[in-house]
C-alpha cells in the first residue's frame, strides 16, 4: 500500500493517458529532440519504466484492459468492435466508489463505460467534445468543426486557433475546473487525451517546434518485405486513402511530435495546478499511453501490422505521494497493472479476475520479487486466420478505405490471426496462431528486423524465450468465475501471478 502524506486522507489517483503515443520519443530514452521535458523531470523524481508494454495496441482493447486489469482474451474486447462483449468482474471506477472515491473521466472514453457509471463525466472525442452544447466557447466549437473536415488524416498546414482552442489545453481546463468544484472526498480521475493520434494537427508554435530538425526514423518503406504481407498491405491502404502520406511522412511526423510537445506542456499546466490548489502532495500521477504509433517507422504511420515495440512499448511515469524517486527501472510491467495498483492505494481489495499485478511495493520502494517482473506478454488480433490478398483486396467495400482522405487501419486484414510476444531482458520473442515465430534483440535491433529465432548460436535463449511465453500463456486463462462450492482460491500478495 502507497501510503498518504496527511493521516486523515488516502491519496488521490489521476491517471493521465494519451492515446498513440511512441514510447521512446523522448529525451530521456535519447530522442535527440526534447518532446517531453515535463514527462522526462518527472520520471527523474518519480519512477520511469522503459519496458511497460499494453496489451493490445488497439485502443477499446488497450483501454478495457487498463480499467479492468485483465488481458484481452479474457475481456472478450480483443478488437475496436467487441466493446459490448467486455466480461470482467468488478473494474477501476466501481472499485473505487465503492472505497468512497469521487470518480471523474475527462477525455476520451472508447470503453464499455457510461456518463451513468462515473460520478462526473466531461466527454471528448478524436473530433471534438462531446455534446454540441458542452462546448464553451466558439473558438472551441469553431475548432471542433474543423477537425471534422481532417478525415482523421492530417493538415499540412498550421492548424487554425491558438493552444486555448487545441482539446488538451480544453480538457486540462475543464479538469482543473472540476477539481475546483468537488468537495474535500478523494477521487480517481481518468484524464485522458485523444492525441497525438490522427489526425495529425497542430497549431504554431507547436507546429513549427520541430521543422527541419526531425531525425530520419530507423527504417523505411523499404523494410516493408522483411516484416511481411500485413505491413506491406497496411503501406498500401494508407497510400490509397490517406492519399499523400508518403510523400509528406516528414511534415506529418513534424506535427506528432508538435503534439507531443503540446500534450506534455498541458500536462505541466495540470500539475502545476494541482500544486497551487495545495493537492499535489496527496495525489499519486502516473503518466501513460493506451499504445503507441509506428510514427514513420516503416515508412507508416499509426499502427495496425504486427506487435513491434514502435506500438506495443507505452511510456509509463508515476509521481506523487508515496512515491519514492527510483527514475529508470528496467522491470517488465503493464497497462493492465494500473488497476491492481491503484486498488492497493485506495486500501481496496483487489478483485476477483484481475490479472494485473499491483507495483504498489515497488513504487513504494519496498522489497520485491524481481523475478515476477522479467518479462512481459501483448497480444494482437481477433482470430480466425489471416485474411490475405487471396482473400479479398477490396479495401473500400469492407470499410478500410472510406470517402475522402479516411483509412481505417485496424482492418480485416491487419487484426485477423492472433500474435502474441514476450519481452525478456534485452529480447523479444514473437509467436503467431500459425506457429510461426520470430526472436529479437532489442538492444541490438531496436526495429525488430533482424530475426534470430532459427540461429542455433541463440538456441537457448530461444528456449528460454518460448518457455517464458508458455507460462504466460497458461497463466493468463481466465480466473473468473471461481468454483462455486468447496474449493478454495488462492492468490499471491499484490496479486502476483508467479511470486509470493
Amino acid at each position: 500500500m502507497l501510503a498518504a502524506t496527511s493521516l486523515d486522507a488516502r491519496p488521490n489517483i489521476v491517471v493521465i493517458m494519451t492515446d498513440q503515443q511512441r514510447a521512446d520519443l523522448c529525451a530521456r530514452e535519447g530522442f535527440p529532440l526534447d518532446l517531453t521535458p515535463f514527462a522526462d523531470s518527472m520520471a527523474r523524481t518519480g519512477v520511469w519504466f522503459n519496458r511497460a508494454y499494453t496489451p493490445c495496441p488497439a485502443s477499446a482493447p488497450a483501454r478495457v484492459a487498463m480499467l479492468t486489469g485483465r488481458y484481452p482474451r479474457v475481456t472478450r474486447t480483443d478488437s475496436n468492435h467487441n466493446i459490448a462483449d467486455a466480461w470482467f468482474g468488478k473494474d477501476l471506477f466501481g472499485t473505487a466508489h465503492d472505497a468512497g472515491y469521487q470518480t471523474v473521466l475527462v477525455g476520451k472514453n472508447h470503453t464499455y463505460l457510461k456518463p451513468s457509471d462515473l460520478d462526473s463525466w466531461i466527454g471528448y472525442n478524436h473530433l471534438g467534445q462531446e455534446g454540441p452544447d458542452s462546448v464553451k466557447t466558439p473558438e472551441g466549437r469553431e475548432f471542433d468543426r474543423y477537425l471534422k473536415t481532417l478525415s482523421f488524416f492530417t493538415d499540412l498546414k498550421p492548424a487554425p486557433g491558438t493552444v486555448e482552442s487545441q482539446l488538451p489545453y480544453r480538457i486540462v481546463t475543464d479538469a482543473l475546473d472540476w477539481v475546483d468544484r468537488h468537495d474535500d472526498s478523494p477521487f480517481v480521475m481518468w484524464m485522458s487525451f485523444p492525441e497525438p493520434h490522427n489526425p495529425y494537427q497542430v497549431c504554431e508554435p507547436y507546429y513549427s517546434l520541430f521543422e527541419g530538425k526531425i531525425p530520419p526514423a530507423r527504417t523505411d518503406k523499404s523494410a516493408l518485405p522483411v516484416k511481411g504481407e500485413k505491413y506491406e498491405q497496411l503501406f498500401e491502404m494508407m497510400n490509397a486513402g490517406h492519399k499523400g502520406c508518403s510523400e509528406n511522412l516528414e511534415r506529418i511526423r513534424a506535427n506528432y511530435m508538435g503534439m507531443i510537445r503540446l500534450l506534455d506542456d498541458q500536462m505541466r499546466r495540470f500539475v502545476d495546478g494541482m500544486k497551487e490548489r495545495g493537492l499535489y502532495d496527496n495525489t499519486i500521477f502516473v503518466i501513460t499511453a493506451d499504445h503507441g504509433d509506428y510514427a514513420g517507422e516503416y515508412g507508416l504511420m499509426k499502427k495496425g501490422a504486427g506487435v513491434p515495440d514502435a506500438i506495443t512499448r507505452i511510456p509509463m511515469v508515476w509521481f506523487g505521494a508515496g512515491v519514492q524517486g527510483h527514475g529508470l527501472r528496467e522491470d517488465c510491467v503493464s497497462l493492465v497493472d494500473l488497476f491492481p495498483t491503484c486498488c492497493e492505494v485506495m486500501e481496496a481489495e483487489i478483485p476477483q479476475g484481475v490479472q494485473g499485478r499491483s507495483l504498489a511495493e515497488m513504487l513504494s520502494g519496498r522489497p520485491y520479487p524481481k523475478e515476477e517482473f522479467q518479462s512481459i506478454l501483448s497480444e494482437a488480433g481477433f482470430g480466425g486466420q489471416y485474411i490475405t490478398r487471396e482473400d479479398a483486396t477490396d479495401y473500400r467495400k469492407e470499410g478500410a478505405l472510406g470517402d475522402g482522405l479516411f483509412f481505417d487501419e485496424l482492418n480485416s486484414w491487419s487484426q485477423s490471426g492472433m500474435i502474441s510476444m514476450v519481452r525478456m531482458g534485452d529480447w523479444k520473442l514473437v509467436m503467431d496462431m500459425q506457429g510461426q515465430a520470430r526472436m529479437y534483440n532489442l538492444r541490438k535491433d531496436p526495429s525488430e528486423m533482424h530475426d534470430l529465432y532459427g540461429r542455433r548460436r541463440y538456441a537457448r535463449k530461444r528456449e528460454k524465450l518460448l518457455a517464458e511465453m508458455l507460462k504466460w500463456e497458461i497463466a493468463l486463462n481466465d480466473p473468473i468465475p471461481v468454483p462455486r462450492s468447496r474449493y478454495r482460491f488462492k492468490r499471491y500478495r499484490h496479486n502476483y501471478l508467479f511470486s509470493q
